[in-house]
């Protein structure tokens, strides 16, 4: 599914009842606006200090799809990460009501941390909401040649082709450094990145605190200029250490993006600390 003209109309057309169904205030509308985005839904607490905000988040997230996902098939794409990983089981089965939900992974996962990895959540999602899933277990980070080869598989051909036409994108907002072990960074990447002062990662890219790509990783999945394309995205990152990370890559968020988050990470963003 693309977003056209028309839909990106639609959308801004129902901002304001938006509004009215989320209670809106006065910071989610100020951070959104800081931002650069559409909409950001923050709940109570720091994710750095209290477990319980991911259960919020999760409420959060399943009322958010409830709203805009079309009837009938849907697609979701999961970009994986451990706020998403704590939350998915917060799904309400009520997203399934008049729904046969999709879930997909958006990239490959090999050598994550399983309980972290996005073919783990699309399992999680499918199974609270009486969904379906797909997975991609290939590695993340391929080679050039290994990608035109890879892409070229059935199987995994399949998974790309639900990807791009997804009506919602989940993805978290990673710290650069992290990341880039996670990935299999060695000691001489790992000075160059931050020499780079790269900041955050999101979707293979590492951006600077100004959201210069200063690093890339070649993946299997979804691709960051593919992802205007989605209807719906959703931004999920919490507690004050993210701060900086979630400021860094908005600049490249569409605008259609939704974050949500928690008060830790928002009040450090909008106060500029």
């Amino acid at each position: 599914m693309f977003l056209t003209e028309k839909g990106e109309k639609t959308l801004k057309d129902a901002g304001p009842l938006i509004d009215r169904l989320f209670n809106a205030g006065e910071t989610e509308v100020a951070l959104a606006k800081k931002l650069g985005i559409d909409r950001t839904l923050i709940v109570p607490g720091n994710a750095d200090l209290q477990d319980r905000v991911y259960e919020e988040m999760g409420e959060k997230l399943s009322s958010a799809l409830n709203l805009l996902l079309p009837l009938g098939h849907s697609i979701v794409t999961i970009l994986g990460g451990a706020a998403l990983a704590k939350s998915a089981k917060y799904l309400s089965p009520d997203l399934a009501n008049n729904r046969q939900l999709e879930f997909v992974p958006g990239r490959g996962a090999l050598g994550e941390n399983v309980e972290t990895q996005s073919n783990t959540i699309v399992q999680e999602m499918a199974a609270k909401t009486s969904g379906t899933y797909k997975t991609l277990y290939l590695p993340e980070q391929v080679s050039a040649d290994a990608y035109k080869s890879l892409i070229r598989e059935s199987s995994i051909a399949d998974v790309l082709q639900d990807i791009s036409q997804s009506d919602a994108v989940i993805h978290g907002i990673g710290l650069a450094q992290e990341m880039a072990q996670r990935r299999g960074y060695d000691s001489i990447k790992l000075s160059r990145l931050r020499e780079k002062k790269a900041v955050t990662e999101c979707f293979g890219c590492f951006f600077d605190e100004n959201g210069k790509v200063v690093d890339r990783i070649t993946q299997v999945g979804l691709q960051f200029e593919n992802l205007y394309k989605i209807p719906h995205i959703f931004a999920f990152a919490c507690g004050s250490r993210k701060a900086e990370a979630i400021k860094a890559y908005m600049p490249n968020a569409p605008h259609q993006t939704w974050l949500i988050t928690d008060e830790g990470a928002s009040n450090m963003i909008l106060k500029g600390k």
